[in-house]
């Protein structure tokens, strides 16, 4: 059963893009090759373009065995292309017409009959020195290598037997020396498919990949460094299937591009929130983000600077995954997990970077930790922070309080933070009232970035500055806490905030009202003194 709403279907068509294009692809050493993009709202098809049969009945698919025989002119009247020096194949760059096995062989084979694991020259050898009729087994390489797009060059011709100095390129042909006669002017054919009667080719783009994109990830970085490829990027689906690396004629290219394919991502999974947020538990505990950043390793190598995780703030909690949760059981199974009114987040400013990274920001947890990350595209960071924002004000929204316990002049205190009242301060013991000021008579605080903190408050009726110096266990908890139910009174004054607050809510995010949490934090009684 479709489980989406019209409004959600809405969005999906709205925000979503369809784009094509034909662009470069490079997979880790090899050349770049044509490809063809075709970006749908949910999927990344990559296109090659390849040569089909499209009547009669092609045998490229399996080894052939062919027979040939050496000419009076033109030896056998092939070329060779490659070598295991090289680490490529050794191919059949070019046959001559005049060659009775032309039409069972042709440009792309690749032969089987010699030692794969020799070199280009003793291939070479190993044909010179055949009797007048060769059997050789070859078979089709699919994808054409680069190298034998490569022109036969004046300076890598191929020279007379008796001349030879037994140098030459595996990149360039070797053929004609093959029995080499001066006067020989057959041509050698550049066929890329075969003219056997019956058969028809054509070139066609096939699919190579198809990347879902839900729950996708963009790097433009190298993998793990913060170096970022020029012009270029790839994408790595959920199941850890990579595009390869896209390559683009420009700099606007590639960027319109990236924020096509992250656009359809963010789509994708604002849909998908919106599904979780229907699905027990998810009701319970609202999921307000989820998406990927790549996290700045602490002890970090030369070669690994940074990994990809997968963020969510659901509920109270921010958590951190290697892989996006599908299952309940995988929200059990974080690499980490902290309260998200017991840490502050930080979009980093360009001379806060920490290194050549930009869209980057730091999460302090309760420890005091500094943890950094980054992510690809500017409107990806803006949503962070905007997320973080609203899962913040409606933790605290939802709490309205939260006590620490603490020392003041040597006796065991409790400090709560109201969102209605300020903070309170009353003995543990007998919950005795002590003090409560407004959050607007703080007027400051200091810390010794140890345990302790002085709080300056303003008295309402003589405006003298009263300090309160409070010890804690757990300092930055307290800070980040405090700064949290200030953010949150901000936020109640910002008519945009407000606003958003209701599209989050029309969208699925529950507000207070209509959480039911059975772990809902009760307000305190204190005793007035």
């Amino acid at each position: 059963m479709d489980r989406w709403n019209p409004d959600e279907r809405c969005y999906l068509s709205q925000c979503s893009q369809t784009k094509t294009g034909i662009y470069l692809m490079q997979e880790g050493n090899e050349e770049p090759f044509n490809i063809r993009l075709h970006l749908a709202k949910d999927i990344l098809t990559i296109q090659e373009q390849d040569v089909i049969c499209v009547s009669g009945e092609p045998f490229y698919s399996s080894e052939r065995t062919v027979t040939i025989r050496r000419q009076t002119i033109g030896g056998f009247g092939l070329s060779i292309k490659g070598g295991a020096e090289h680490k490529i194949p050794v191919v059949i760059s070019k046959i001559s017409k005049e060659q009775k096995a032309f039409i069972m062989m042709f440009m792309g084979n690749t032969s089987d009959s010699v030692n794969k694991n020799v070199n280009h020259m003793l291939q070479v050898q190993v044909l010179r020195n055949a009797g007048e009729e060769v059997t050789l087994t070859v078979s089709f390489l699919k994808k054409t290598p680069a190298f034998l797009k490569l022109p036969l060059s004046e300076d890598c011709m191929c020279i007379p037997s008796d001349q030879s100095s037994g140098t030459s390129s595996p990149l360039c042909d070797s053929g004609l020396h093959l029995n080499y006669h001066p006067n020989n002017t057959d041509t050698l054919s550049c066929s890329s498919w075969p003219t056997s009667p019956g058969l028809r080719w054509e070139k066609r783009w096939v699919d190579l990949r198809l990347l879902p994109l839900l729950h996708s990830r963009l790097s433009q970085h190298m993998p793990g460094s913060d170096v970022c490829r020029k012009n270029a990027f790839q994408v790595v689906a959920v199941d850890g299937v990579c595009s390869g690396v896209l390559q683009f004629p420009s700099d606007e290219d590639c960027l319109d591009w990236l924020q096509a394919v992250g656009g359809n991502i963010s789509a994708l999974t604002k849909r998908n929130v919106s599904f979780l947020a229907f699905s027990p538990p998810f009701p319970v505990r609202p999921i307000i983000y989820m998406g990927w950043a790549d996290e700045k390793e602490q002890d970090c190598v030369q070669d690994r600077m940074y990994s990809p995780k997968f963020l969510a703030l659901r509920g109270s909690s921010l958590f951190k995954f290697s892989a996006p949760p599908v299952t309940t059981w995988d929200w059990t199974r974080a690499e980490k997990s902290f309260t998200v009114y017991e840490i502050m987040c930080k979009t980093l400013k360009d001379n806060e970077l920490v290194d050549k990274r930009r869209h980057c920001f730091s999460v302090q947890t309760e420890t005091g930790e500094d943890i950094f990350f980054s992510v690809e595209l500017e409107s990806e960071l803006l949503v962070w922070e905007k997320a973080f924002q609203m899962a913040t004000y409606l933790e605290v929204e939802r709490i309205q309080c939260k006590t620490y316990a603490c020392i003041m002049e040597s006796h065991l205190m409790g400090l709560t933070v109201d969102f209605s009242m300020g903070f309170v301060c009353f003995d543990a013991a007998s919950k005795a009232v002590l003090w409560r000021y407004k959050f607007s008579q703080l007027k400051g605080s200091s810390d010794d970035g140890k345990s302790k903190i002085k709080f300056l408050f303003q008295n309402q009726d003589s405006k003298s500055i009263e300090a309160k110096e409070l010890e804690f266990s757990n300092l930055f908890a307290v800070l980040h806490c405090i700064h949290a139910f200030f953010a949150a009174k901000v936020a109640c004054l910002d008519p945009m905030f407000v606003e958003s607050r209701a599209t989050a809510a029309n969208a699925g995010i529950p507000s207070l009202g209509s959480i039911s949490c059975n772990s809902h934090t009760p307000k305190l009684k204190y005793k007035n003194t």
